[in-house]
């Protein structure tokens, strides 16, 4: 528990110092921007007025060593829903995760199965976009493709966002509580102590901090640093390190790995997939992933598809100057009406004390 409040004293200084150092500014791209196919968030928002849609469904067996080899046989399925809210910088994250699933207990000597339901995950959030280094555009050397395809220090220096809220639980109670798909099989007592873990809180707070980083023109390295659970007993710490490599214009494939460490649970768990770009608002991938402990183990292979509403407007740089401009010309305008206004009031009440000749 004292290692997980360090890692959460340590991430809240990060957040505080991007807040503190760094002025932001966001990024549209022609084409679809999504978080799929891994399970990071990369550091960019969809942009002002893109309403994107990014779901999937998944196949996941997992099985536990430590109860008999007991199995959970799972079909997962996916939502996201993304909305560019306010500005370029800012966006409004709807995750949801529900499972269905057939639990089979060897605990005992004739195996006994059951059918269960219910939501992994439910979160509700605001991403902001701290910095962004791509807001300039590097200039293009028409002499050398080395000067403008080449690696450069600067490239390392990455996009960063911060993402904060809640996750909330729908359900009266949680059939998964804290992620645990084998709490049925737990005993109500552990070491003779009563059991806390069952019972997960309706409202839970969560933090990201993204990093996105492109180098050599076809790379992005992703970076997630979680903190999960927050004011639950069990709070919990993550990290996401994504590499994503794009092959040509359609398709792109990536690696990731992910970390998860709390009081209840730690383990690692590795991904890989592709993703295929079928239109500029339309694309869908495929994954296959594990993790490397049988206390459970996981398999799990995850199709899905990223949609966007793309209603975003693009606004000339001279013509916001001009309207600031003008703007700016009718504020004096009016100053300088109210005080000629003033000074006519000021003159007529002079007029009127001014006594008259006889």
């Amino acid at each position: 528990m004292i290692i997980i409040f360090y890692k959460m004293r340590c991430l809240l200084s990060v957040f505080i110092s991007m807040f503190g150092f760094f002025v932001s500014y966001g990024q549209y791209t022609d084409q679809i921007n999504s978080n799929r196919p891994g399970a990071s968030i990369g550091a960019f928002s969809v942009g002002k007025n893109v309403v994107q849609f990014e779901g999937g469904s998944e196949l996941r067996t997992y099985k536990h060593r430590s109860y008999n080899n007991s199995k959970v046989n799972a079909s997962v399925f996916f939502l996201s829903v993304r909305y560019g809210l306010l500005s370029e910088k800012i966006e409004l994250t709807y995750d949801g995760v529900y499972q269905f699933d057939k639990i089979e207990n060897l605990l005992i000597n004739t195996s006994a199965k059951s059918k269960r339901k219910g939501f992994l995950n439910n979160f509700l959030g605001i991403k902001y976009l701290v910095y962004d280094p791509f807001k300039k555009e590097r200039k293009v050397n028409v002499y050398s493709w080395k000067a403008n395809n080449g690696f450069k220090l600067r490239d390392l220096i990455p996009a960063v966002s911060v993402t904060l809220g809640g996750n909330f639980i729908l359900e009266k109670e949680s059939p998964f509580p804290y992620g645990n798909v084998f709490d049925e099989l737990r005993p109500p007592l552990f070491f003779g102590i009563p059991r806390n873990d069952s019972v997960e809180p309706r409202f839970t707070g969560k933090g990201i901090l993204a990093t996105q980083s492109h180098f050599f023109g076809r790379w992005v390295f992703v970076t997630n640093f979680i903190f999960n659970r927050i004011s639950s007993d069990f709070p919990e710490f993550s990290y996401i390190l994504t590499l994503t490599h794009t092959i040509n214009e359609k398709w792109s494939a990536y690696i990731e790995t992910q970390n998860f460490s709390s009081d209840l649970y730690q383990d690692q768990i590795f991904r890989t997939g592709a993703a295929y770009l079928f239109s500029d608002d339309l694309q869908f991938e495929a994954t296959l992933g594990s993790n490397t402990k049988n206390s459970p183990s996981i398999f799990f292979f995850n199709i899905g598809a990223s949609y966007r509403l793309d209603f975003h407007k693009d606004v000339d740089p001279e013509v916001k100057l001009e309207e600031k401009l003008m703007k700016k010309e009718e504020r004096m305008y009016m100053k300088g009406a109210k005080k000629a206004q003033k000074a006519d009031k000021k003159r007529n009440k002079k007029a009127r004390k001014k006594p008259k000749n006889d």
